[in-house]
């Protein structure tokens, strides 16, 4: 386990800020990811929302330059294997079942699991994990909570998602057991709609500037 979080830290190390993204056409996909790197945020979650995400997770693999593109949403060891297949550098669920920590275990792609109690938290710390995705965080109780987690649970760091957005990006940010946090402000539906990379690139380079 060891080595798979040395490998997850580094890609989230990499910016503040993942994109959570939901793609509805894989030329838009490629596109809109080709734009968020060029701003600096390289890590991009693609979630399995539509039917388009899994070509688009592989699309983007495959063509963009510089891109660490992760599987969001999984749930269950089949969708965990067909986002390994498409060429999923990491991957990140909503929550944790024994199903996909099985799936997880006997791959060399790292997971980012969620959970929103203390109990997950522990639950998955006696997994083997320390890097957790704190969802749905604004609804689970916000930065707030997420701090009061932070000594009772030392060595544990999150991606909070869910409810982020760049005015209150730094309230988690600023946490000592945040790594980065996860947004989908950085890809506006009107933006991506009106095909607008310029844009999103914009979005993406504030995104980028915040401290992590």
């Amino acid at each position: 386990m060891g080595e798979k979080t040395e490998k997850l830290l580094s890609i989230l190390k990499l910016q503040p800020v993942v994109p959570v993204l939901i793609v509805d056409d894989v030329k838009s996909g490629v596109s809109l990811a080709r734009a968020l790197v060029a701003g600096g945020l390289k890590a991009i979650e693609i979630t399995m929302r539509t039917p388009a995400a899994l070509d688009t997770v592989r699309a983007v693999a495959q063509e963009v330059e510089g891109a660490e593109v992760g599987a969001g949403t999984i749930l269950n060891a089949r969708q965990w294997d067909a986002a390994i297949a498409a060429g999923s550098k990491f991957v990140v669920s909503p929550g944790a079942t024994q199903e996909l920590l099985d799936a997880a275990s006997a791959s060399p792609v790292p997971l980012l699991p969620g959970a929103a109690t203390a109990s997950e938290v522990m639950a998955l710390r006696e997994e083997g994990y320390q890097v957790l995705k704190f969802f749905p965080a604004e609804q689970a109780g916000g930065a707030a909570y997420l701090k009061a987690l932070s000594s009772p649970l030392a060595g544990t760091v999150f991606c909070p998602t869910g409810g982020i957005s760049l005015k209150n990006a730094n309230d988690y940010l600023s946490l000592p057991n945040v790594i980065c946090v996860g947004g989908s402000w950085v890809a506006p539906k009107e933006l991506v709609a009106a095909g607008d990379w310029d844009g999103i690139t914009k979005l993406a380079s504030e995104a980028a500037a915040l401290k992590a």
